[in-house]
Parts: C-alpha cells; sequence; structure tokens
C-alpha cells in the first residue's frame, strides 16, 4: 500500500492523500477521510426530505469533503439558500481547488454562503431563521463532547440550534455510532426525536423535528 503523502499544512491542519482517497488531520487527529461518504449524502437526504417551500434556508454545521453539501444541493430547490459553516479556513480553500471535483465544485453554486468559524456564532445571528440544520461535526454525540457545556451537543447547544429552526423544521445529526440519551436530550429542548440507521449499517443520523 503507497504511504500517505502531505499535500498542504495550514497551523494545526494538514492535507494527505494516498491514491485517490484523501484525509484531513488536525494537530495529528483524523478528522475525516474521503474513502466513504454514503451515510453522509443520506444525512442531506434526511434531512432536506422535510422540506416544503420553494425558497428554504438550510444550514450545514462541518464542510469536510462537501459530501453532505453536494448531496443537500441535489435536492434542494433553486430556491434555496445554504449557508455553510466550517471552522477552517484551510479546509475551504482546500475545497475550492484540490477536493473540487469530489463534489463538483458545490462551493461554486450560487445558492451557497461559506461562513468560516464557529457554527454557535452562526446561530446566534439567525434565530429562527432556518428550515433545516444538518450537523456533521467531529463524531457526533459522544460523551467527551456532551459534557462540554460548549458543545452543540450539550442542552445548551441543542437550545441555540432550537431557536434557529422555523416552525415545521428539522435538524439532522451525523453519528459515527449510536449514543442512548442523545434523543432524550433532543426531546428535552422541545424536538420530537427519532433515529434512522443508514445504509453502511453502522452510521446513523439523529433527527429532531418542530411542529
Amino acid at each position: 500500500m503507497k504511504p500517505w503523502k502531505t499535500l498542504a499544512t495550514d497551523g494545526k491542519w494538514t492535507l494527505r492523500q494516498r491514491d485517490t482517497e484523501y484525509m484531513v488531520q488536525s494537530e495529528g487527529k483524523i478528522l475525516v477521510t474521503s474513502r466513504r461518504h454514503g451515510s453522509e449524502e443520506e444525512l442531506a437526504s434526511i434531512g432536506c426530505s422535510r422540506v416544503m417551500t420553494d425558497s428554504p434556508r438550510v444550514l450545514i454545521g462541518g464542510l469536510g469533503f462537501g459530501f453532505t453539501l453536494r448531496a443537500a444541493l441535489d435536492v434542494l430547490p433553486d430556491g434555496a439558500k445554504v449557508t455553510v459553516s466550517e471552522q477552517s479556513a484551510a479546509v475551504i480553500e482546500w475545497n475550492r481547488g484540490v477536493l473540487g471535483d469530489m463534489h463538483d465544485h458545490a462551493l461554486d453554486d450560487p445558492r451557497v454562503t461559506v461562513e468560516v468559524g464557529d457554527v454557535q456564532r452562526v446561530l446566534s445571528k439567525n434565530r429562527g431563521g432556518y428550515d433545516v440544520i444538518l450537523l456533521d461535526l467531529d463524531n457526533g454525540p459522544f460523551p467527551e463532547t456532551i459534557e462540554d457545556q460548549q458543545s452543540m451537543y450539550s442542552i445548551g447547544g441543542l437550545s441555540s440550534v432550537r431557536a434557529s429552526i422555523r416552525a415545521g423544521g428539522r435538524l439532522a445529526v451525523w453519528a459515527s455510532s449510536t449514543h442512548p440519551g442523545f434523543n432524550k436530550r433532543l426531546r428535552e429542548v422541545g424536538f420530537t426525536a427519532s433515529v434512522e440507521k443508514t445504509g453502511d449499517a453502522t452510521h446513523l443520523v439523529f433527527i429532531g423535528d418542530l411542529r
């Protein structure tokens, strides 16, 4: 097997390639690879399946390799407005460049706006502004993340998400595996909660609906 080679480094962020596979690392920790991405695409299709308007507003937390964004754009109407919140300017730059072919240059779609920084900041500016919020941050709602009160997956974080979704809207959260207490957290902040397995039978999409 060929070794990984480093394509670019920007601060703590590193982009690496092996054959046709890419990897993004942060301080040496693997954040995302391009090997499998069906579950990210299912996150988008599940999250956007409740859209009932010709001009929905959608927020995607986490760009990764753009697979979730591409899948969302493919099912959303022409009048949609999609905001992508990504904390790494380097990841955005790489997706506009060497990684662009993987998602058919989704960032160039006129429906897309990119916000560099923490997704909490985007939410704070758009209370009641979104029909759909898709979150694909780290490995999803795991205990070490949930204990952090600044996390998107804490009660405080989920309350902030709920405040930014319109009535009839939907939150969809990608998770690398199950987390038994997460649906309870969604219900505690006012969502109707459910969960769906993705086609790879490993990853999950947690769903929070607002009436």
